[in-house]
């Protein structure tokens, strides 16, 4: 019997996480002209703390906050059993949608982009429930491999991986350290 072994490598560190945060922060002032309009909408888990590092980078720099949601797409995947007659998980915190997206920038923050099905999941969310005037994706690492015709507007690291390899982000207010590693599985 072969066992398999995992191989750990760090791609990114602390400093390095932050650097990239802080470039993507940059990228979204320079495309969008400002903060007039945007709304950061971060998916959980790991997304939203994306978002709120970035809005605090941004409010550094440009001296306005910038509204943050929290989306849970739990329903809206299509590798989880739909309930019938299940409603729409709820934004968090509960907000009026035409408050805050109706015809915004919505700039959705994700921590790896993968085959893209979470983003699809998560744009199906949104549309439920308003109508942004445009929608940006952001994301901490992009691995490649989609399945869906989607592409990051703002990418903090390409990673080129095999299938097999793994990708995780740890962040400090979920997994108590802030680095990305990729996970290398062998038999």
């Amino acid at each position: 019997m072969v066992s398999e072994r995992q191989t750990t490598h760090v791609i990114l560190d602390e400093a390095a996480i932050r650097r990239a945060l802080t470039r993507i922060a940059h990228e979204i002032l320079e495309k969008n002209k400002g903060i007039r309009d945007c709304v950061f909408v971060g998916i959980r888990t790991r997304g939203i703390y994306l978002a709120n590092r970035i809005a605090k980078r941004v409010q550094e720099i440009e001296g306005e906050p910038v509204p943050i949601v929290e989306l849970d797409i739990t329903s809206y995947r299509d590798d989880v059993v739909r309930r019938i007659a299940e409603s729409p998980p709820p934004f968090v915190p509960e907000l009026d949608p035409a408050d805050f997206m109706d015809g915004k920038i919505v700039i959705l923050f994700d921590d790896v982009l993968y085959t893209g099905r979470t983003v699809r999941a998560a744009m199906d969310a949104l549309m439920d429930r308003g109508r942004p005037q445009m929608i940006q994706l952001a994301v901490l690492v992009d691995r490649g491999h989609r399945e869906l015709p989607i592409r990051p507007d703002y990418v903090g690291k390409n990673v080129p991986t095999a299938k097999l390899e793994t990708i995780e982000v740890r962040l400090s207010e979920v997994d108590g350290t802030d680095e990305v590693v990729i996970i290398q599985t062998r038999g």
